[in-house]
């Protein structure tokens, strides 16, 4: 962290995230909270606008809420720390499957993390006594809703823990203006067929809450 005049840029995407952050940040005046919208598009936008605010020095933005884990990796209630935020379905399909960005040559779908931070916040959120992994979070612009695309997207990247909807935009606005990056996710479902009836959303948002406790631990 920087200076004293500097601040960090939490990204949510709806209100419900919004309320369950601002109750476990308690008050704490070093945190600005956006709620940016739904969907890469908007949260690139909401946080392009926040860091280019005349007179507004963020030294860290991180992308907060809930999302789905993947079996084996992020069971229902636990928590997320990105290693690493990937547009996982940024690029094109050929004959032969997906092709990234990446390999077309028109980019990059993947955006580094504060690695430093992102340890330290998951280890205090484990000495917090809250279920959390650390792993690749994927960015999709569609939820999966099969078993058949939940297992392809695990083999076109090995580990991932959590698929949403906001952190790669982000993750690569906040890269344009030089500012290091994080995403943390508080599982509500498991990443497959949707089944609205298993979704523990209250659940949750409650880990949400009790993981901005531990990160005031850690952002100083």
């Amino acid at each position: 962290m920087g200076g004293a005049d500097e601040r960090v840029l939490i990204v949510v995407s709806v209100p419900p995230e919004r309320d369950a952050v601002w109750r476990g940040l308690d008050g704490d005046g070093r945190f600005d909270v956006l709620v940016g919208g739904v969907g890469t598009a908007q949260a690139a936008a909401s946080t392009t606008s926040a860091l280019a605010k005349s007179g507004t020095a963020y030294s860290l933005v991180i992308c907060m809420g809930i999302a789905g884990g993947f079996a084996g990796r992020a069971a229902v209630g636990s928590l997320v720390v990105a290693s690493e935020i990937i547009a996982a379905d940024l690029g094109a399909e050929t004959p032969d499957g997906f092709c990234s960005i990446d390999e077309l040559g028109f980019g990059s779908a993947r955006v580094e993390v504060d690695s430093r931070l992102a340890a330290a916040v998951t280890r205090s959120i484990g000495e917090a006594g809250l279920p959390v992994c650390s792993g690749p979070v994927l960015t999709v612009t569609t939820v999966t809703g099969t078993a058949e695309t939940a297992a392809a997207l695990e083999a076109r990247v090995p580990g991932a823990a959590a698929e949403a909807m906001e952190g790669y935009g982000v993750a690569v606005a906040a890269r344009a203006h030089g500012v290091p990056v994080l995403e943390i996710r508080a599982i509500s479902n498991a990443v497959g067929p949707r089944d609205r009836a298993a979704w523990r959303i209250k659940e949750a948002l409650d880990a949400l809450q009790a993981a901005c406790s531990a990160l005031r631990e850690v952002v100083r």
